[in-house]
This record gives structure tokens, sequence and C-alpha cells, in this order.
């Protein structure tokens, strides 16, 4: 039986120009039955075209902040780097997989670049933008294949259905955030100091982003193995 090639778009090393990939994202689509395929960070328009129609569904990976310019805001202090490059390449292949129907799936900048090509925006700096009666650790402090605070799901949401529960234990390495929806999203999970931690597009296929990293979870965490086993089952369509 042909396993589906899921396209990762890859992390970028400014400091060296360096291309790089999390083990833990190649892992936990293994384990579901997918065969990662690590894309090309410097790709043109009708590269990305041919991508975007042989690969069978696409994970929007977490990484650097996202450029405020692309969103119609200045830098905030607080802001850490970008890449230009990857910001780019991300920008440009979204329109292309929707154009398809491909399932997308995003996490951690994921979440945040899919609202932002979508129309939203994000906050750049969770700290200094929010105020909140109990900071919750959305960068933890202990290693990530722990959780650190939890999140509540949307009822009805496609993310409820496939964990089969209200709330989920998760993990946090993030200091930004979705804050404007992009229109056409709809919020599927909330933490408890009312971030927007999960995105889905209604109507779609199969698209979630989540703000979490559940490619850390997976080998411990039933509701996160099944995230990605239902996304890799929808890309076998």
């Amino acid at each position: 039986m042909r396993k589906p090639l899921i396209g990762l778009t890859p992390s970028h090393d400014t400091d060296n120009d360096d291309i790089k990939m999390r083990p833990t994202y190649l892992r936990a689509l293994k384990a579901a039955g997918a065969i990662p395929v690590v894309m090309p960070l410097e790709a043109s328009e009708e590269d990305l075209k041919q991508l975007a129609e042989d690969l069978d569904g696409f994970l929007f990976t977490g990484g650097p902040d996202v450029h405020p310019f692309l969103f119609g805001e200045e830098t905030q202090a607080h802001c850490g780097n970008v890449s230009a490059a990857r910001d780019q390449m991300e920008l440009s292949l979204l329109p292309l997989v929707l154009e398809l129907k491909k399932p997308v799936l995003g996490i951690c900048r994921g979440i945040q670049v899919l609202n932002i090509a979508l129309g939203g925006n994000i906050w750049q700096d969770i700290p200094s933008q929010t105020k909140r009666d109990f900071p919750i650790a959305h960068a933890q402090p202990f290693y990530y294949n722990m959780p650190c605070h939890t999140v509540s799901l949307a009822e009805g949401s496609l993310l409820a259905r496939i964990s089969g529960c209200t709330s989920l234990k998760v993990n946090s390495m993030h200091h930004q955030a979705v804050k404007d929806i992009a229109p056409g999203l709809a919020a599927a999970a909330y933490s408890p100091d009312h971030l927007t931690e999960a995105l889905e597009m209604p109507g779609y296929p199969f698209f979630v982003a989540v703000q979490w990293h559940p490619e850390y979870l997976w080998e411990k965490n039933e509701e996160a193995l099944r995230l990605f086993q239902t996304f890799v089952k929808a890309c076998k369509k």
C-alpha cells in the first residue's frame, strides 16, 4: 500500500544559512504511516506548484518569528529573529496547497504563519503585550516531552472529535500567539489565560493548526498520536 508523502516546511538557521528539521516531526509522521519529505527553502513558483501537486499533505512546522511587516505592524521590542526566505516560501506555498484542497497541519509557528497568510495577525510578544491574572508558562521551564498547561477544546470542533475529549494537557514553547483570527478560520482551543491555541478551517477537507508541539508528546499521549494519524489518513484520500 502506498504511503502518503507529507511535505514539511524547513527550519532556517539565518546565522549560517543552514536548513534544519527536528527529527521529532519526522518520527511522528512515520509512526502515523506517512513518508516525511523536507521541502526546499529556495524554490521557484513553478517548483512550489509541482510540490503542491505531487505531495499529499503539508506540515507547517515550528520555528522563528514571522516578520511583523507581513501583518502590517512595526517590530515590537521583544520580537525575535526572523527568516525572510522562510516567510516568503511558506506564504507562497499555502495558496497553492489550498487551491488543490490538500490537507494542512500547522504546529507552533505554523499556526501563526497560517493565520497571517490568510489575513489574521499575532501577538508579537505575549508577556509584554497581554495582561493575565495568572501568567501561564507558554515557554515551559522543563523539557517538551511533558505537558505544562491545559487547553479547552471548542465544542463540535474537528480537534475535539479527533481527541475525543473537551480538554487536553499540552506542552508549550512560544512567546507569540494568534491575536485576531483570519477570515475563514475558527478557534478550536483556548489556553486558561484565553489565548487561541488551535485553529481550523470549517468546510475544508483537513486544516488544523495547534500552538503546542504534539510531535514531542505522541509516544506517550494518545490524543497527540491521533492528531497525526488523522492528518495522515486525510492525506491518503
